[in-house]
């Protein structure tokens, strides 16, 4: 099963859990989908985006289910990114992880799973 990411705050989470659903980030209200992103793409996505950022969450959202509110699109260097036109079901998560961004952009797990590989 083919399954993306997606790096979120904790408050922005503990709303979408409250709601049962998140609607997105800023960024995502104003682009008109949710970003999401593939494991390849996860790290470089931490880095540019959230460096030096603690309170911070991942998670693990299985592809298939959301059927065709999924659309594959062109964005950094022509990479193609998974992206979800509609909330994300708070339901459609698989697994959460508390992390942080190091100021270099390194990823680092509050469970002591160390870096994402």
């Amino acid at each position: 099963m083919t399954e993306a990411f997606k790096i979120l705050s904790r408050p922005e989470w503990e709303a979408a859990q409250a709601a049962g659903a998140f609607d997105g980030s800023e960024v995502d209200r104003r682009d008109g989908y949710i970003h999401l992103s593939t494991a390849a793409q996860l790290v470089e996505t931490a880095r540019r985006h959230f460096a030096d950022r603690s309170d911070l969450v991942l998670l693990t959202v299985p592809l298939e289910p959301l059927g065709d509110a999924i659309r594959w699109e062109p964005s950094r260097g022509g990479d193609l990114f998974p992206h979800l036109y509609g909330p994300l079901p708070t339901s459609a998560v698989t697994d959460e992880r508390a992390f942080s961004v190091s100021p270099e952009g390194e990823m680092r797990f509050a469970d002591g799973g160390g870096a994402w590989a």
